[in-house]
């Protein structure tokens, strides 16, 4: 598979993530993802000039999408629910407590 596909793919794949709940043909950012694409396409008769400047820009947005998702997730996973007792605040950063002696 071409990397520009494969990056293309992922894209999409990461507003899916977004917006899973939005009909993907009707969606503004996918759209204009792939009229992009299809504006800096390489062709036989004229190469594109800014060839790597478009995948260092979806590069990057891609990078961004999954940065955001992976944020929202340790943010929903690690947000204050109250009170915690000291064991389930142990299990939470990874940590085992000691065993009472008595």
């Amino acid at each position: 598979m071409k990397p520009n596909v494969k990056l293309l793919r992922s894209l999409i794949q990461e507003v899916r993530r977004m917006c899973p709940e939005q009909n993907m043909k009707d969606n503004i950012m996918i759209q204009y993802i792939l009229n992009e694409a299809r504006s800096h396409r390489e062709t036989s008769e004229v190469l594109c000039k800014a060839r790597e400047e478009l995948q260092n820009l979806a590069e990057t947005y891609l990078c961004y999408l999954e940065s955001q998702r992976l944020g929202k997730e340790i943010h929903t996973r690690y947000t204050g629910k109250g009170e915690r007792s000291v064991k389930e605040t142990a299990d939470l950063v990874g940590f085992k407590l000691p065993h009472d002696p008595k």
